[in-house]
């Protein structure tokens, strides 16, 4: 998979918006990681709730109420 943003662009934002935190080398890479599986949880809960409505096209209700249920979820 191709990266959108590099590498040295996703630390920025990271110290941007936490200037305190000293970062690791592959912290960036975590963060991708993080994200990349979120968007799988998100997809994957789409498609459910598009299967128990019958219907074969996840419309974007369907990820709306996947996206309420995934961050319920991720919040701990």
């Amino acid at each position: 998979m191709r990266r959108t943003v590099s590498r040295g662009t996703l630390r920025k934002v990271i110290k941007k918006h936490k200037p305190q935190l000293r970062l690791a080398a592959n912290a960036d890479l975590l963060v991708h990681l993080s994200f990349l599986l979120f968007l799988h949880r998100l997809a994957e809960e789409a498609r459910t709730n598009a299967f128990e409505n019958k219907s074969k096209v996840i419309k974007p209700e369907h990820a709306i109420a996947a996206a309420k249920v995934i961050l319920k979820k991720s919040r701990g």
